[in-house]
């Protein structure tokens, strides 16, 4: 695959009520009286027109919408998946539990609807492994030999020395994630599979699917892959392909002798029609029409980034408004980060995933940067404290979120200084689960300093606090990487879970400095599934040229064919600005003093970890 092939056009987001520290795809309440029960968006003129469904897995819970061609969002539902941990960093999920999910959700969604005005459907998922055997059979990815849990799900651990000795070969594809590959890829869980589950699982697997590739296959039979999943998980070449050297070094050279047909041997652009559309026994599942479009797929956190990146900013008073869309960086903020910067040509970030071409935005090379379980983290501190049962108490009193409790509560006790100011001697660093970026070791742990013996709920909001303050330092600690290697950032585009936390969205604009946009629907993961679907449907074929500033930083070899102008198109119709937050300058110098502190945090703890393994 030497061309670079189209991407589908970016999700809008859905609007949703404030709850942080939940996943990029929680929905807490609801904006609209009827979602959640599967029924059409009351109010307004709606004409009969076409409707798309997606369906969007997230690591809790799974959750479908009803998209008109507009990308408003008139119903949605939600369902929660199970999840096993049956020993420390190991992750695991049931493919079946969460593809019954899905049937029940979209059904949910669909209620009401004239099916005949269903024109395609769209899958996003997070990067979890799903393996089957030869008859499309779940296998175990555990010791307990239990098949119906057969996903390893992407914040899964296990694969520690596998990850290692991948990274001693200093092989050439890792130059595309960074120079060092991420535990939380697929090639070393891979290599775990077979170093540990030889007979129960490895001999006999048949396929290996990310899982947005597996609810595509579920859905049309369709075994082929999609690039996003691919490229960004597996290391799959776009210009190149599979390499065989790669695979025979780590010792899974199995791959090679069936051409790829395990883990993926026929690639699709996200939004390319997949075969024969849904399929009679996926269609009577998931109670949608056969044979109606269904797209290949994208992972969740991509949806998200290709929704908000090209964001109609004009009249808001942003410097990126004349620069080119490189100038913006994406953040989707759930239970972990992710941080998507493009540029014209490959920019190569030290511990920073990528580059990888057409990724997101087709002609452009993507960087991922990412913290990983920043929304779980959260939750983990806040809900460790001792005082958490008087918040929870007093929150539910106030028919308050938690969250919106403690910012509440800081305003209280901040007085007449501003909110930040008050860790000035408490400080995180928020590795609990490891650096993803820009250090990419997975060793790191995480750090406090400056604790006390009181327990009360003035403690909880400050630890609170201070944590977020640490999330924002580690995206300010990516994007000075990233400015490092070649990339110029100015411009923030939040969306996710985390993004509706008012004081999350501050911390992150006064800490690195720059405005943060939030798009005015700011559930861009979950229309974004449906976007897909309306793309595989053939719907949206218009090219309208010279809307946004892309056009100019096209890679060569970009036609009006390659579904370059498609994406262009719904980038300034379907993302508008729903508010724009920018950073109190006035508090810089005391935020630069506690970013010192920050980096001297992580530098004191390699230095402990080399006093402890000196003689």
């Amino acid at each position: 695959m030497r061309s670079p092939p189209p991407l589908p056009f970016p999700p809008p987001a859905a609007k949703v009520s404030f709850q942080p520290g939940l996943g990029s795809r929680d929905v807490v309440g609801s904006p609209y009286p009827l979602l959640g029960r599967g029924n059409a968006m009351p109010g307004g003129n709606q004409e009969p027109g076409r409707y798309y469904v997606g369906v969007d897995v997230g690591t809790g819970s799974v959750r479908a919408a009803l998209v008109d061609q507009r990308g408003t969002l008139l119903a949605f539902a939600d369902q929660a998946i199970n999840k096993w941990e049956p020993q420390f960093n190991h992750h695991e999920q049931s493919s079946e539990d969460i593809w019954a999910a899905c049937c029940t959700v979209t059904k949910k969604v669909v209620q009401g609807i004239d099916l005949n005005q269903i024109r395609g459907l769209g899958f996003d998922a997070t990067c979890s492994l799903v393996v089957l055997d030869k008859q499309f059979r779940p296998l175990p990815v555990n010791h307990e030999g239990d098949s119906h849990r057969n996903i390893i799900m992407w914040l899964d651990h296990r694969a520690v020395s596998q990850v290692h000795r991948i990274n001693n070969t200093k092989h050439s594809v890792l130059q595309y994630v960074g120079g060092v590959m991420s535990v939380e890829m697929q090639a070393p869980k891979l290599l775990w599979l077979k170093e540990n589950l030889r007979e129960t699982c490895w001999d006999k697997a048949g396929h290996f699917f990310d899982l947005p590739d597996f609810l595509s296959w579920k859905a049309t039979g369709v075994t082929a892959r999609s690039l996003c999943s691919l490229v960004c998980k597996w290391t799959y070449s776009a210009e190149k392909g599979w390499d065989d050297s790669f695979w025979k070094m780590i010792g899974l050279e199995d791959f090679i002798s069936d051409n790829y047909s395990k883990i993926g041997n026929q690639v699709l652009p996200p939004g390319a029609s997949l075969g024969n559309g849904l399929t009679p026994e996926a269609a009577k599942d998931l109670g949608l029409p056969a044979g109606i479009a269904v797209a290949a797929s994208l992972i969740d956190a991509h949806a998200g980034g290709l929704g908000v990146i090209g964001t109609d900013v004009r009249g808001h008073g942003l410097a990126c408004e004349g620069q080119p869309v490189t100038s913006r960086l994406a953040v989707i903020c759930g239970t972990s980060s992710c941080h998507m910067g493009i540029s014209k040509d490959p920019i190569f970030v030290p511990g920073v995933w990528g580059p990888y071409f057409s990724a997101m935005v087709p002609g452009f090379w993507l960087n991922e940067g990412g913290q990983s379980v920043t929304g779980k983290l959260i939750d983990h501190m806040v809900q460790g404290h001792a005082a958490f049962p008087e918040l929870q108490a007093k929150a539910t009193a106030r028919c308050q979120s938690i969250y919106a409790y403690l910012n509440n509560h800081l305003d209280l006790i901040k007085k007449a200084q501003p909110v930040g100011f008050l860790t000035v001697d408490l400080h995180v660093w928020p590795d609990f689960h490891g650096n993803r970026s820009p250090l990419a070791d997975l060793t790191l742990k995480g750090m406090v300093t400056g604790l006390k013996l009181s327990q009360d709920l003035n403690d909880l909001a400050i630890l609170y606090l201070a944590t977020v303050q640490a999330i924002a330092f580690g995206t300010r600690f990516i994007i000075e990487a990233m400015e490092a290697a070649g990339h110029s950032i100015s411009t923030l585009f939040l969306c996710g879970g985390l993004s509706k936390n008012p004081l999350f969205v501050q911390m992150h604009a006064d800490i690195t400095g720059m405005p943060v946009v939030l798009s005015q629907e700011v559930e861009s993961v979950l229309v974004g599934a449906a976007i897909l679907g309306a793309c595989a449907s053939g719907d949206f074929t218009s090219v309208q040229k010279g809307r946004v500033t892309l056009a100019n930083l096209a890679a060569p070899g970009l036609g009006t064919n390659s579904g370059f102008w498609q994406v262009e198109e719904a980038m300034a119709r379907m993302s508008k600005v729903g508010k724009v937050v920018f950073p109190r300058l006035e508090d810089k110098r005391y935020y630069d003093k506690k970013y010192q502190v920050f980096l001297k945090l992580v530098e004191h703890q390699k230095e402990y970890a080399a006093i402890m393994k000196g003689d």
